[in-house]
């Protein structure tokens, strides 16, 4: 038996404007401009990869992730880029090796802000009270 769907059981969340694509790491839509695009080319070693595609204008097929290392990392443990991009490398294996995300991982790592340590309180008055 279909049932109906009823917009006031779902929670209010603002519509993405433009369009929409979910996000291979945390399974969640969001508007393609704020997602970034990947598609399957080569590693520095020539062996085949996820590397991304900013400009969204590679040939093929590409498969959409939030730029964070958090949805990298989910998209990693779910062994989704090969299943996204139908990369045919990994059918049967059931380890996924076939295809590396390094080249990814690092273009990620490079957006994220740096932290930098911040220099530890003192617990030095430097009040002049004598």
């Amino acid at each position: 038996m279909a049932r109906e769907h009823i917009s006031s059981a779902c929670p209010d969340r603002p519509a993405p404007v433009g369009p929409v694509r979910t996000c291979v790491g945390c399974r969640t839509r969001a508007a393609k401009a704020e997602l970034l695009r990947v598609t399957v080319g080569s590693d520095a070693h020539g062996h085949p990869a996820v590397v991304p595609d900013p400009a969204a204008t590679a040939p093929g097929r590409g498969a959409h992730l939030h730029p964070t290392t958090e949805c990298y990392e989910l998209a990693v443990r779910r062994r989704a880029f090969a299943r996204a991009l139908r990369f045919p490398g990994t059918q049967g294996r059931g380890n996924g090796s076939g295809l590396a995300s390094t080249p990814l991982g690092e273009y990620l790592a490079r957006l994220a802000p740096i932290d930098r340590p911040t220099e530890p309180p003192t617990d030095r008055n430097w009040s002049s009270s004598s």
